[in-house]
């Protein structure tokens, strides 16, 4: 599948870590297909944010992890494409799977 760049406006703009409604983004395959994604966690690495998305209609299937960026105040979703970056992200995030296992 791949990521194509979204621009959404869903942030509450409250300036607090909490939850709200599902926050979901439509990506588009290499056919064509239109895809609904939940964005189900943020975390970070650095000071970078990742944000892992879910199939919606399908929560069994793999997610992805996007880098989230902003632009304009917008919340902007874009692939990781640098192969040191996708190490450092997938480190990361294997790291705080486990924790919250323990």
């Amino acid at each position: 599948m791949s990521e194509h760049q979204h621009t959404h406006d869903h942030d509450c703009g409250c300036g607090h870590d909490h939850e709200h409604d599902e926050l979901v983004v439509t990506l588009v395959d290499e056919e064509g297909n239109e895809i609904d994604m939940a964005l189900v966690e943020t975390f970070n690495v650095g000071e970078q944010v990742y944000a892992l998305l879910l199939e919606r209609n399908n929560p069994e299937a793999d997610g992805i992890i996007v880098r989230v960026d902003e632009e304009d105040e917008d919340m902007v979703l874009n692939p990781i494409e640098d192969d040191e970056e996708w190490e450092r992200v997938q480190q990361a995030y294997d790291q705080m799977v486990a924790s919250q296992e323990d």
